[in-house]
């Protein structure tokens, strides 16, 4: 088990700023304006010779009912309980405020060892109010500047002993453990692999974050009938039947023309390189709406990345007419991505956990064929086979040879025809060799590309 650090403070304090100084990435959401964060972010922190995982956690607020505050300061409370370490952040240049003096109350009653921190400390700006934490009765504050990295010796004093000690617990608690000699059986099947990177993107209030609490088996995401929730692209890791899978929860894609808010802007950003770095992207819908405009902009951005797709119709147990809505939006699909055919489309309802396997199974079936590599010699064959069927045009009376083709690379799966005349070569036919090689060497749904190579003159030189 991994040491783990949650950083918890009221908003706009710099949680995020340290947060992403600690992971050495701007992986989180950082504006001037408080409340950016709302879910919980974990990264891998590293931190002189310290390795550690660190939670970035929304604003505490001092709320207790059904809101959507209410709903981020449980998500905090979880992170601070699931913790090895706290550090508690509030900002110099503000002084102590009484949100800061009410949770330092809870924080102290708290189990999870505690490191109290005054954020923004560079200049003498913050030197009142770090002279104010310590009547918050925490010990003495560690002054920080996450900004511009200062201070971050005295948190490495603070986590090395507690690092130290959970490593020495961890050793002997294998050193008690049986040892065992015998190498596990290997069947000649099994294959090492990283996890699979899987996004689930969608318009807002389409269920992504209901879906992916759902997968999980626990509340790891904020939801609620508000749309718009998620601001940040969430990664958890997680195991489907012993496969590993890096599960990234996204924000509400809507049409650009409609975004006015500067958090929002970012969040598409973020949102948008989830889906850049995703092996698969799984995009919802809401099953009662169909496929709609912006779905469609959504899924031509995925597929021209060159991600493996899977629709998914959420929802489903509030659709009447199931046949049709199925229909609808697989004629949809056919009409809008003719050179993409057979993209899977499962229908699944998150709030009640219906057809998730059937989800998972489509998700690795797409991931199989986006991996799927193919012989040059049998790609050769087919070459001769399907421009013999229909061959290449002739434009200006001498007819352009296709002369052999390679696969290039996988993921997606990616060919290299040499022929004479490339530049002459219309997009018709190059959608003709896609169409057919989807067709004969069973690719559905998965983005394929062909790169056409101006075959050498041996002669031209002589």
């Amino acid at each position: 088990m991994t040491f783990t650090l949650a950083i918890v403070g009221r908003p706009n304090v710099g949680k995020s700023t340290l947060f992403n100084r600690l992971v050495g990435k701007r992986l989180a959401l950082v504006d001037d304006q408080p409340g950016v964060t709302r879910d919980r972010r974990e990264g891998d922190a590293r931190l002189f010779d310290l390795r550690f995982r660190v939670f970035d956690t929304a604003g505490l607020e001092d709320v207790t009912d059904d809101s959507l505050e209410a709903r981020m300061r449980r998500q905090t409370e979880q992170a601070i309980e699931q913790a090895d370490a706290a550090l508690f952040l509030i900002d110099a240049r503000a002084g102590v405020t009484p949100l800061d003096a009410h949770f330092a109350e809870l924080l102290r009653r708290a189990p999870t060892p505690l490191l109290l921190a005054a954020n923004k400390c560079e200049g003498k700006a913050g030197e009142s109010g770090l002279y104010e934490a310590y009547g918050l009765g925490l010990g003495e504050p560690v002054p920080l500047s996450a900004e511009h990295g200062l201070g971050l010796d005295e948190l490495y004093d603070f986590l090395q002993p507690l690092v130290a000690a959970k490593a020495d617990d961890e050793a002997r608690s294998r050193d008690g453990e049986p040892a065992d000699d015998e190498p596990p059986e290997d069947d000649g099947e099994a294959e090492h692999r990283g996890p699979i990177q899987l996004a689930v993107v969608g318009r807002p209030n389409v269920g992504k974050s209901t879906l992916v609490n759902r997968l999980l088996g626990e509340e790891r995401m904020l939801t609620g009938p508000e749309a718009g929730i998620t601001r940040d692209s969430i990664a958890v890791d997680w195991t489907w039947k012993e496969r590993a899978v890096r599960l990234v929860d996204t924000a509400g894609l809507r049409r650009r023309a409609r975004i006015d808010d500067k958090v929002e802007r970012l969040s598409a950003a973020d949102s948008k390189r989830a889906i850049d770095y995703a092996q698969v992207v799984v995009l919802l819908l809401d099953a009662t709406l169909g496929m709609e405009k912006q779905d469609l902009t959504i899924a031509r951005t995925v597929v021209e990345e060159g991600r493996a797709l899977v629709i998914a119709l959420n929802k489903w147990d509030a659709v009447e007419d199931r046949a049709l809505a199925l229909r609808q939006v697989e004629d949809r699909l056919e009409r809008s991505f003719p050179q993409t055919k057979g993209i899977p489309v499962v229908a699944l309802s998150a709030i009640e956990g219906r057809g998730l396997d059937k989800l998972m199974r489509a998700v690795f079936q797409a991931y199989e064929t986006w991996n799927k590599r193919l012989s040059t010699a049998p790609l050769n064959r087919w070459l001769q086979a399907v421009t013999g069927q229909h061959p290449p045009p002739a434009p200006g009376g001498r007819r352009i040879r296709l002369k052999y083709m390679t696969q290039a690379r996988s993921r997606p799966p990616t060919f290299a025809v040499h022929c004479s005349n490339p530049e002459d070569l219309p997009p018709s036919y190059l959608r003709y060799l896609e169409n057919q090689l989807r067709l004969d060497f069973d690719l559905p749904g998965t983005p394929i590309r062909i790169h056409l190579k101006k075959s050498k003159n041996p002669y031209a030189d002589g």
